[in-house]
């Protein structure tokens, strides 16, 4: 097969996990042991991954280290995708400009285009993204709609995709929107399996806001609604109706789900479900887990709803789930042991 070349915009200034992170993702080794597998179905090197420099093939990211590139702007390598991602140096005079022209000229002739947090600035200066959703780091928002205002930014999306065309979020969102282009062409069992290799269990999809992990929930639960966060992750399978919250706060339910929403961006029963779901995750990296059981002790009355829901967030079955990541090849038992109970909780 052959395979897909992924182009990074390198530049002076770029936030470095901005490119390394998607890089990384899309050549994991994990390929390898998926095609042994998949009898070559998903070939072992599916993607060539290109760093393209703005100036010369030296360039310094952000926080000091000296790369080179495989080659420079302009160039007309041939590419299947163009990743731009982030990094103060694009907001450098001139820089974003230059860029946009080049980007310009090579889009026409790319399958996907994306940017990767205020790589955004690049992309939207060509004009492509007039009239799209886009997403962006949640601190960038203000200045991407002030100076981009025919662009529909989507404040707190991980990452979006309109047309042919991805926007996302800073830093680990870029392995988000990295592991969804994967699961786009090689499927969900290919991004699960990438997202292991790297220890970040959970592909999350690009409606997830950008704080919905724990950190947000420490972070902006100062008053009287931590008690309730810690309780609920502490007692899964107990009763986690809106009303049963509602008293651990003194409120009613309907000003405890008001107010909730209003603190968190999402309803006590999203908030739930995402817990339980997280927590199951956990669960299924045993190799001695049973789905149904785990589908109790997370809180759900029975299998069928449990196995729907799974589904529905990770776009995989709970037991296809748990085999893929009990699945060893020649050389994974070190890595196991590096694995195991790793778990990214939404």
């Amino acid at each position: 097969m052959t395979q897909r070349r992924i182009g990074f915009l390198a530049f002076d200034g770029v936030q470095a996990l901005d490119l390394i992170g998607p890089a990384d993702a899309f050549a994991s080794d994990a390929f390898q042991a998926l095609a042994a597998e998949s009898g070559d179905e998903v070939p072992p090197h599916p993607y060539e991954i290109v760093i393209i420099a703005l100036r010369g093939r030296r360039f310094t990211t952000s926080s000091g280290i000296v790369m080179r590139a495989d080659t420079t702007v302009p160039t007309n390598v041939s590419l299947d995708t163009l990743i731009v991602p982030g990094g103060a140096g694009l907001r450098r005079p001139g820089v974003a400009e230059y860029a946009a022209k080049w980007i310009s000229a090579r889009a026409p002739h790319v399958r996907r285009v994306a940017s990767v947090c205020t790589g955004i600035h690049a992309l939207a200066m060509t004009g492509l993204l007039d009239g799209r959703r886009v997403a962006t780091h949640w601190d960038a928002v203000r200045a991407i709609e002030q100076k981009f205002p025919k662009l529909l930014v989507q404040p707190d999306a991980l990452f979006v995709k309109d047309g042919r065309f991805y926007t996302s979020a800073g830093i680990s969102a870029g392995i988000d929107l990295s592991l969804a282009l994967i699961e786009e062409d090689w499927g969900s069992q290919a991004a699960l399996t990438v997202a292991r290799e790297m220890v970040v269990y959970f592909k999350r999809p690009g409606g997830q806001q950008q704080f919905s992990e724990p950190l947000r929930f420490q972070f902006e639960s100062t008053d009287r609604f931590a008690d309730v966060i810690t309780w609920v992750q502490s007692n899964l399978r107990a009763d986690l109706s809106a009303e049963v919250l509602a008293k651990r706060v003194f409120l009613s339910p309907r000003h405890f789900a008001r107010a909730f929403k209003h603190r968190f961006g999402l309803t006590p029963a999203a908030f739930v479900e995402e817990a339980r779901l997280a927590e199951a995750g956990r669960r299924l990296s045993s190799r001695t887990a049973r789905v149904d059981l785990v589908a109790r002790s997370v809180g759900y009355a029975g299998e069928d709803v449990f196995r729907r829901a799974f589904e529905r967030r990770f776009g995989i079955s709970p037991s296809s789930y748990r085999s893929r990541f009990n699945t060893r090849d020649n050389n994974s038992a070190g890595r196991s042991a590096r694995i195991h109970g790793a778990v990214r909780a939404k």
